[in-house]
């Protein structure tokens, strides 16, 4: 990506914006597309079921205005004194990227004269460094199955000696077919799970697994009131439960493990829509509400639920394994500890910092809001610890009912959050940094079109990546100090899809080019790449990177979902730069950061 193959055609026009294409007129029909990863061929065929009618109309958000006669606004700057730029109200810096602006059409021209010149003359202008070596010591990429590849990405034009050609890609994404995915920017229907090493989309009404080794099988047949799902999580990767929890935008909310018959064992109706949820990324010790083991510490699972209506609840989970479920004849309970009444818009984005001390919450009304868990969980004083709804799974029917608690549940107002960020538009994309505590991302819509950076104990803003892009996703690299970034509706101009972006340089440093007219709905990451499996087996050979840090799946508004390879291992260390938490010396010193390099150990 760091190559020739991440600029554009010179020969071709630049990428325009055309309005989506709206889905009562895409075709019916659509090919089956397999996908052959690791050693065995698995094939995922997807059935279309029949189209689903509108549910209600969503609020729209503070602050998204068209402009007329121009596109709307991004963040601005002003100058720093010094040759650089300053987020507006803030003293963090403001970058921008290469494709942040429109350019003149005699700027543009020029440009492509010059890679035109380049691609005739063999220079890689991407690179910009010659490299010298062997290329049989390069080792050779598998290639994938024929039929799992579809020609996507917008070819390049080369010299075959005679002509110019348009010749065909050096290499497509792994693509599964997925019709009825739902081209909506608040839906985020993908999820992994790191115990089962299965993979859940979500298309429409119908809920599917899809696993390597086990292909694809239907996981949950719908509903019979037109209802979608909104958003899909599965616990914890130290839980070893592999619930998945998955919320429909008729309100329902439904809790099922990999490792069960597949029926769900809660079923929750809240009031509005299920709009976003995820899980804590570590167990908690709570005492058993097993009557038969009442009191004894056991290992809970917690969930964060939000809904159209900007509330957020957060349950306690309680998941006995089957041979506990045999012995008590009991199966579990789901107790409400707090609900969070802070937004007062749509809930768009959740996140857990990788420890689960801290959670971010997003929403529609530009806000991003900040809490550290112990203060949401601990009962409030003169409360008793006991929830006012706890749900019980009974062991026949796999139904709930709720019992009356004690006490009140904890409602949490406005004030209670540790910071609230205001971005331009809605907050969907928020990412904790893995390897560094106290660096939060996150990503606006298309009135904000910026990355933002800040520091979780101050609250202050680090820095601000101005993309000229929507913001859907944001991945912190596990091994490198890089974060990738997913775009949805973008400027005319705007080259990518998915870029890599070092930190805290703020330079790009990877990129995929935009795939026709499509956008990226939502990415998550996937352990492994395509035919990066097996490669630790046998003869000893090291992990590439992809098969350490894996690749992202993104689900595209062209009705599929991809596998890019994204942390690839030709990409090569970024610089330490002016510090992890935007050069400011105080914060690094309060964080105990020492100025190590790139590399993450």
């Amino acid at each position: 990506m760091r190559h020739s193959s991440a600029s554009l055609d010179a020969f071709n026009p630049r990428r325009r914006a055309t309005s989506p294409i709206p889905l009562a007129s895409r075709p019916d029909s659509r090919r089956i597309v397999s996908a052959n990863r690791g050693r065995g061929a698995t094939a995922l065929i997807f059935q279309r079921s029949a189209p689903t009618t509108p549910f209600g109309e969503r609020q729209v958000s503070v602050g998204t205005v068209w402009a007329v006669g121009g596109v709307a606004p991004v963040s601005a700057g002003i100058s720093d004194g010094r040759g650089g730029m300053l987020g507006s109200g803030t003293n963090a810096p403001l970058y921008t990227t290469s494709f942040s602006a429109s350019r003149p059409k005699a700027q543009e021209d020029f440009e492509k004269h010059e890679d035109r010149l380049a691609q005739a003359l063999d220079i890689d202008r991407i690179q910009r460094v010659f490299e010298f070596r062997d290329s049989l010591a390069t080792p050779p990429t598998t290639p994938l199955d024929s039929r799992s590849k579809r020609h996507i990405f917008n070819t390049k034009t080369t010299w075959n000696g005679t002509e110019w050609v348009l010749g065909g890609p050096e290499q497509s994404p792994t693509v599964l077919d997925a019709p009825n995915l739902r081209d909506d920017f608040y839906c985020s229907v993908l999820a992994y799970s790191g115990t089962s090493h299965t993979l859940a989309v979500g298309l429409g009404s119908l809920l599917y697994a899809w696993s390597e080794m086990a292909g694809v099988h239907l996981l949950h047949g719908g509903t019979s009131n037109a209802s979608w799902l909104t958003s899909l999580a599965f616990s914890s990767t130290q839980g070893a439960k592999s619930i998945l929890a998955f919320g429909r935008s008729d309100g329902s909310l439904s809790l099922l493990s990999l490792y069960d018959s597949l029926l769900s064992r809660f079923e929750v109706q809240q009031l509005c829509p299920i709009a976003c949820v995820t899980w804590r990324p570590s167990i908690t010790m709570r005492p058993s509400r097993n009557p038969l083991a009442s009191g004894i510490m056991v290992k809970t699972e917690d969930l964060i639920v939000g809904d159209e209506q900007g509330n957020i609840y957060y349950y306690a989970v309680e998941w006995p394994d089957a041979w506990e479920i045999t012995r008590d004849g009991w199966s579990g309970s789901m107790t409400l500890i707090a609900k969070i009444s802070i937004h007062t818009q749509q809930i768009c984005g959740l996140s857990f910092s990788t420890d689960g001390s801290s959670f971010a919450t997003g929403g529609n009304d530009n806000l991003c809001c900040l809490f550290r868990t112990h203060e949401v969980t601990r009962p409030s004083r003169g409360q008793l610890g006991t929830a006012e709804e706890v749900f019980l799974a009974t062991a026949g029917m796999r139904r709930i009912h709720s019992v009356a608690g004690q006490s009140r549940v904890k409602e949490i107002t406005s004030g209670a959050e540790k910071h609230r960020w205001v971005h331009g538009v809605a907050v969907k994309a928020i990412a904790f940094c893995p390897w560094r505590d106290g660096l939060i991302a996150t990503g606006g819509g298309s009135n904000d079109k910026c990355i933002h950076f800040f520091h979780t104990s101050s609250g202050a803003c680090l820095a601000t990546i101005s993309v000229a892009a929507q913001v859907t996703s944001l991945i912190w690299s596990s091994t490198r100090r890089e974060i990738a970034a997913t775009f949805g509706y973008a400027q005319p101009d705007h080259p990518y899809l998915i870029a890599v972006f070092s930190w805290p340089d703020c330079k790009q440093v990877a990129a995929f080019p935009w795939e026709g007219e499509h956008r990226a709905l939502f990415a998550i990451p996937y352990p492994g790449g395509p035919n990066e499996s097996h490669s630790s087996r046998e003869g000893g050979r090291a992990l590439t990177r992809t098969a350490q840090e894996g690749c992202l799946v993104v689900a595209s508004s062209d009705e599929s979902v991809k596998f890019h390879d994204v942390w690839t291992s030709s990409m090569k260390a970024t610089s330490g730069g002016e510090g992890l938490l935007g050069g400011s010396d105080i914060l690094e010193g309060l964080e105990g950061i020492d100025k190590e390099g790139a590399i993450i150990r």
